[in-house]
């Protein structure tokens, strides 16, 4: 019966193109702009970075591929939430809910809420985060907290209206970000492509290294020690092409779901891979490395675009970080709420978030997610919350691709639409390839990345305390 009811409240009105598009619109938030830089300091040279950003491309898109599989079999709401409480138990599914809604989403919105105010400050100074407008203690309210908590309030509202207002956001601001990045690229290529900046970027392409703060030198590098670094790097770019997963979250409002949140993923993963690795191939052929790694305030995008547009280039990178991070946040905001949804029908989240408005749309899922995104905006601290981000969703993108082994055995005869593409292999890599990432990430970066699994942890005792009883 709950299937039948929940199908007949949340409305299927979105087509594959408003999919891919939540795909694609979710995952290009400002990462692209920005996290190079860093990436470049760690390993310093245009082989490794290029390869660490086609690494990550090629694992997301196998995860991708690999959920079809698991979105073909269960098209209801909830997405990742589901697959994990059908191919083990409640209790993985419910911390994953507890990280998401802690962590995991309601870090990166603020985040990406806080980057949306940054570039802001670029065309309008008084909104920036030096302007300090409210201080108590060591709490300091400033300017860009306000913008960036006014646009998930905004974009929240939106969404609370129904799911056809987020869709259109969604797909106009996506088209234009895709159009405005493959731009930049092609201007970049065409107009600024530097042959001697090229020669001199892969030279020693594979010659790794790393900056030394301590020293402000390079230091060589090889073995475990790349290993680490490359770890390091992996942050930036998947966290850069996280959130793809987000469509799995609607699938109780995708027409025809076992084909279409699969396509979706290929589809949506597959453009922001190229765009990634074809930006930053742009970036090496009109910047230095050293221009990368030290691009002021990390800003690679702006660095670039001086070459390429002149002193106009700042502003056009600030808007289309603007636009970019928006509508990253509008697909956030709409998916995040629909596992609370699922959650609380299963008991394991505030009873109301089960409730739909009269839009047909889990409002008040969308205002607690509101009311914490918010919460994490004024802490100051979601530059650490994205370190520790990246631990617990890979953790758990391991345990939901295992767990397409673990079904074909539990349910070897339900029906699967759709089967994992290069299935044992490719979802065997992926969990290889993701726990060398997470083993490197806890022996290097133990003091945030311990915080993350800790968090997810302390979801145990909630678990116990808070679960209705059978």
């Amino acid at each position: 019966m709950e299937n039948q009811n929940e199908n007949t409240h949340l409305k299927r009105e979105l087509g594959l193109l408003d999919g891919t598009m939540l795909v694609v619109g979710s995952m290009i938030g400002s990462g692209i702009f920005i996290v190079s830089a860093d990436m470049m300091r760690n390993v310093g040279s245009a082989g490794w970075l290029t390869f660490i950003w086609i690494l990550s491309g090629l694992m997301t898109m196998i995860a991708a591929i690999s959920y079809g599989e698991l979105s073909a079999m269960f098209p209801k709401a909830g997405g990742q939430y589901v697959y994990l409480k059908e191919a083990y138990n409640k209790l993985i599914a419910f911390l994953y809910g507890w990280s998401f809604f802690a962590v995991i989403q309601t870090g990166t919105i603020a985040a990406v809420g806080v980057a949306f105010a940054k570039f802001t400050a670029y065309l309008y100074p008084p909104v920036s985060d030096q302007n300090v407008l409210y201080e108590i203690g060591s709490f300091k309210l400033n300017a860009a907290q306000l913008v960036s908590i006014a646009t998930i309030i905004i974009l929240t509202y939106i969404n609370s209206r129904g799911v056809k207002n987020g869709k259109w956001i969604q797909t106009i601001l996506t088209i234009t970000k895709i159009a405005s990045l493959f731009g930049l690229v092609i201007f970049g290529l065409v107009m600024a492509f530097d042959s001697n900046i090229w020669a001199t970027n892969w030279t020693d392409a594979w010659n790794a290294q790393s900056y030394d703060k301590d020293t402000n030198s390079w230091l060589p590098i090889g073995g475990t020690v790349l290993m680490s670094a490359i770890a390091a790097s992996m942050v930036g770019s998947l966290f850069s092409s996280d959130a793809w997963n987000g469509v799995t979250f609607i699938s109780g409002e995708i027409k025809n779901p076992q084909r279409n949140v699969g396509m979706s993923l290929f589809l949506g993963t597959l453009i922001v891979t190229v765009i990634y690795i074809s930006a930053n191939i742009m970036y090496l052929a009109v910047l230095p490395n050293d221009s990368i790694a030290f691009a002021a305030s990390d800003r690679v995008a702006v660095a670039a675009s001086h070459p390429i547009f002149g002193n106009i280039g700042t502003y056009i990178i600030a808007v289309m970080i603007m636009i970019s991070t928006f509508g990253c946040n509008n697909g956030l905001i709409m998916a995040g709420a629909r596992v609370y949804y699922t959650m609380a029908k299963d008991g394991l989240f505030f009873k109301k978030a089960a409730k739909l408005n009269t839009a047909s749309v889990p409002g008040w899922g969308l205002w607690f997610q509101c009311f914490w995104a918010s919460a994490l905006c004024l802490t100051g601290k979601y530059g650490d919350l994205l370190d520790f981000v990246m631990i617990i969703v890979v953790i758990f993108y391991i345990l939901t691709i295992y767990g397409i082994f673990i079904l074909r055995k539990k349910m070897a005869n339900a029906d699967r639409p759709y089967k994992a593409f290069g299935y044992p292999v490719l979802p065997a890599i992926y969990i290889i390839l993701a726990a060398a990432f997470c083993f490197f990430l806890l022996k290097d970066r133990t003091s945030t990345c311990g915080w993350g699994v800790l968090i997810m942890l302390a979801g145990i005792p909630v678990y116990y305390l808070t679960k209705p009883k059978e």
